[in-house]
């Protein structure tokens, strides 16, 4: 079985205008272990897609099971436990609270775990330093780069250790030799097994994907397979 598994998941909205249809009935199998790039024009349905893999939009209709579990036939509390347990999220607008340090921005995804402030700090210290920031630990975001804070946002979505990132146009905002850094660094971490969703616009991140994706008008136009990227 793969590890996401989606049929005929489709997501429309009503207005005065009539049906709006931003997904229509996506069939796909992820394995575990993907690096998935999903491209297409703008309000093409990659947000929309990401969110529904997120646990964040319920579809109209269709099925999503994430490692076997049928995301949207869960209750919301079991959603929520769910998300937080399986899913890493990385925004391009960052998302970092302004006024916590960067190890503390990492630590915000485990207060509801029951483990020792010690071991918290001790967790997201050593993801930091996997992302290459443990000099900037005591950093607040205005004090940081774009990439930095890139960079924080990654941590933050590795604390948990979740089997899956979801990535939401991540290099959007920054340079484009920050973003070659950025991408080898989600490279890196599929390389070492992670699963990985990336919605992007830009092309040049597509020699890091094993898949590409194309959606058009709610619709998936195409897609390839793509050799590992180098290590």
């Amino acid at each position: 079985m793969a590890f996401i598994e989606i049929s005929g998941l489709t997501k429309y909205y009503d207005s005065r205008a009539g049906r709006v249809e931003a997904l229509g009935g996506i069939d796909l199998s992820i394995d575990e272990g993907t690096f998935l790039g999903v491209m297409g024009p703008s309000g093409s349905g990659k947000s929309t897609f990401l969110s529904m893999l997120g646990g964040l939009c319920h579809p109209s209709s269709g099925s999503l099971r994430i490692d076997g579990i049928d995301l949207y036939r869960l209750p919301g509390e079991k959603l929520a436990d769910f998300r937080r347990e399986y899913l890493g999220f990385v925004f391009q607008s960052f998302n970092l609270v302004p006024y916590l340090t960067a190890l503390e921005n990492v630590m915000l995804p485990l207060a509801v775990k029951k483990m020792p402030t010690t071991e918290k700090r001790q967790r997201a210290g050593q993801v930091l330093e996997r992302v290459g920031l443990k000099a900037r630990a005591g950093h607040l975001p205005g004090e940081l780069s774009g990439g930095e804070q890139e960079r924080v946002a990654i941590a933050r979505a590795l604390v948990n250790r979740p089997p899956l990132i979801l990535a939401d146009e991540p290099t959007g905002s920054l340079d484009s030799a920050t973003s070659a850094e950025i991408m080898a660094l989600f490279a890196e971490l599929n390389a070492e097994g992670q699963t990985i969703v990336m919605v992007t616009h830009n092309a040049e991140t597509t020699s890091c994907f094993h898949r590409t994706l194309f959606l058009r008008d709610g619709q998936l136009a195409g897609g390839r397979d793509a050799a590992l990227p180098d290590a």
